[in-house]
């Protein structure tokens, strides 16, 4: 347990952040999930502005430095070229 006033000061806010950055990893993955259930159940359409939805919040996580930026490049890559894929097919 924190002693100094600080410290618990630190602690408080380490726990708040924890809490905010859950939800923001929470919330992306729920959206990633929901953009895959879209283009297998051949949604295109939905998927496209779902795409651009996920897009926008992986860029802000990684700009509040919950992810790592080429964390969300690759997540957005893979999951454009998954919808690509997918619509060819």
């Amino acid at each position: 347990m924190p002693n100094t006033k600080s410290a618990k000061k630190r602690n408080r806010q380490g726990l708040e952040r924890r809490a905010k950055n859950r939800a923001v990893k929470s919330s992306l993955k729920t959206g990633i999930k929901k953009l895959r259930d879209m283009v297998t159940a051949k949604k295109f359409d939905e998927a496209k502005t779902e795409l651009t939805t996920v897009y926008k919040a992986l860029d802000q996580a990684a700009a509040k430095g919950v992810i790592h930026v080429n964390k969300a490049a690759r997540t957005k890559s893979r999951l454009t070229h998954f919808l690509a894929k997918s619509a060819k097919a």
